[in-house]
């Protein structure tokens, strides 16, 4: 299978994916060295890649710094595959309201909804979407989510969180996924 990732940062998830994985980020960084990469702004370039050429498209925390995401979606579309599958995940606009924009980058927020609303719209099928804990340990141990909730209790994410489990038990993320028919 082909993955392309998209704003790919210093590359982690596609070192990480065992796929045939393609990256793209806006600019060229030391951690990049190694991957199979373009350069590109997807708010106004195009990817350079053949229609229907991926299997798989991800990006994670790229989609809420995009003011015009539409030439990013529409690309994404373009070289995804029929039948492949879009897997974009932002910040939970639900739980990060109030520290959103202490990033002076994040330009739109999302939700559950809104997430589905978006790949609905530029015409994905089979969309879903759900908040996402970050930590690994809960996908391992599920049942630790509910120390997550009630973190989510008492903590609040109006302030930086520098341990990683508290902060990524509060601020959890949108995962949405959807099929190109």
């Amino acid at each position: 299978m082909k993955l392309l990732d998209v704003g790919c940062g210093r590359g982690d998830f596609s070192r990480a994916f065992n796929l045939d994985v393609f990256s793209i980020d806006k600019e060229e960084t030391r951690f990049h060295e190694g991957l199979n990469i373009d350069y590109a702004d997807l708010e106004h370039d195009f990817i350079l890649h053949e229609d229907e050429f991926f299997d798989v498209v991800f990006s994670k925390s790229l989609l809420e710094h995009l003011a015009n995401p539409e030439n990013f979606i529409t690309e994404c579309h373009r070289v995804l595959k029929p039948n492949g599958r879009i897997i974009l995940m932002v910040p939970d606009w639900n739980t990060q309201y109030k520290i959103f924009y202490d990033d002076y980058t994040h330009r739109t927020p999302y939700t559950k909804n809104s997430m589905e609303d978006f790949l609905q719209m530029f015409g994905f099928q089979n969309v879903s979407s759900e908040n996402f804990y970050q930590l690994p340990i809960l996908w391992q141990f599920p049942k630790m989510k509910l120390v997550s909730k009630m973190l989510q209790l008492f903590v609040s994410p109006n302030y930086k969180i520098k341990n990683k489990f508290i902060r990524w038990s509060v601020e959890l993320m949108v995962l949405g996924t959807g099929v190109k028919p």
